[in-house]
């Protein structure tokens, strides 16, 4: 059973991967296995509300101290596979992403550059050590990217409803090896077609990082706390992954009539959830 958290963090989507545990140093696989044994594994939220709560001290914690030792677990053919949260790697690369996105006096009053500057130092130290270190986890708010999309197939798509207490969920799962397949061909069909540009360049970072894990690992999409923002109308017609695939298709087909009205279908989509994070 799941611990529910007692606070919502909405609008964040995530891109997950699940590694068999035979994927792990000894040492580390033995810990998931018997994490994975847990009957109270936490939820995203959970993640989500524990990363915040490090906000609320003065001066705050931007990265956590030590290292995450909790996971996501899920099965694949019967395979347990375990998705690390690595809070702390993905709290460094969050800051790193935050000193692009916003002005430096902008964050000076969420985090004091005093504290920026410690973190990088730990983080800087911390990658000499850990060259090849990588998260399971990638996230981004308000808004699912395109070329996440491009991993999955329509048919992988699981929706349930709010009932009971319990919020609604929207996510894709899908293996490994079909999602490099999908994102391969979708990079081929693209660059027949376009000059490089940002849809490529994040399609091919896609790829490097799968790369990284095993081949029979599981691939997630979920829409995480986007689900707490949007209507359930909106989330039970959302076929985004359908949209792209049918735009890729009629790319390849040399339909550009077609691929334009997938992809309108798709901007208008996410157009519109992107209008709820300026309404708020």
């Amino acid at each position: 059973m799941a611990v529910v958290s007692s606070v919502i963090v909405p609008y964040t989507s995530y891109l997950r991967v699940y590694e068999p545990l035979a994927a792990f140093p000894e040492a580390e696989r033995e810990h998931w296995t018997r994490y994975a044994r847990r009957v109270d594994l936490p939820t995203a939220q959970d993640e989500l509300r524990r990363s915040l709560a490090d906000l609320l001290p003065m001066p705050p914690v931007a990265v956590p101290v030590h290292e995450s030792a909790e996971a996501f677990v899920a099965e694949l053919d019967g395979v347990v596979c375990v998705c690390p949260w690595r809070t702390r790697l993905r709290g460094w690369q969050a800051l790193e992403e935050l000193s692009e996105q916003y002005p430096a006096a902008v964050l000076d009053v969420v985090l004091p550059p005093v504290v920026r500057r410690q973190a990088a130092a730990d983080y800087e130290r911390w990658r000499e050590r850990n060259p090849d270190a990588r998260p399971w986890i990638r996230t981004t708010v308000w808004h699912v990217p395109v070329r996440w999309f491009t991993l999955f197939d329509d048919a992988e798509r699981e929706y349930a409803k709010a009932s009971d207490g319990a919020p609604p969920v929207l996510r894709y799962r899908t293996p490994m090896v079909q999602a490099r397949r999908r994102l391969a061909r979708s990079l081929k069909t693209l660059r027949e077609h376009f000059d490089e540009g940002p849809l490529i360049d994040g399609l091919v970072d896609v790829g490097k990082w799968l790369e990284e894990f095993h081949p029979r690992s599981l691939v997630e999409l979920d829409y995480g706390g986007l689900v707490h923002a949007l209507p359930d109308a909106q989330l039970a017609d959302d076929r985004s992954a359908a949209d792209v695939a049918a735009a890729v298709a009629a790319l390849r087909t040399g339909d550009d009539d077609a691929a334009d009205a997938a992809y309108e279908r798709l901007s208008d989509r996410w157009r519109a959830v992107r209008e709820r994070q300026v309404a708020n």
